[in-house]
């Protein structure tokens, strides 16, 4: 399903998504399709993001397009 979809479905709301594909550009991943799992109500939606894993995703029906920052994390080694 594209976003578009998704926002005449789902106006103003969280939403709890799958991510079926995007492709990643200048450190953005770009979100091009997915499945909607359910919407999500707006109290429990930090909660919500915090227990996703992997391609599963809370995102906000306001925003245009989803666009998500690609970070990486940094290791420190200590060596003795």
């Amino acid at each position: 399903m594209k976003w578009s979809e998704v926002r005449k479905m789902y106006p103003d709301q969280f939403v709890k998504l799958k991510i079926l594909s995007s492709h990643v550009e200048d450190n953005q991943e770009i979100v091009e399709n997915m499945a909607v799992i359910r919407s999500v109500p707006e109290e429990s939606a930090t909660k919500e993001l915090l227990k996703s894993k992997g391609e599963d995703l809370i995102y906000h029906t306001s925003h245009e397009s989803i666009v998500l920052e690609v970070r990486q994390d940094v290791v420190l080694r200590r060596f003795y």
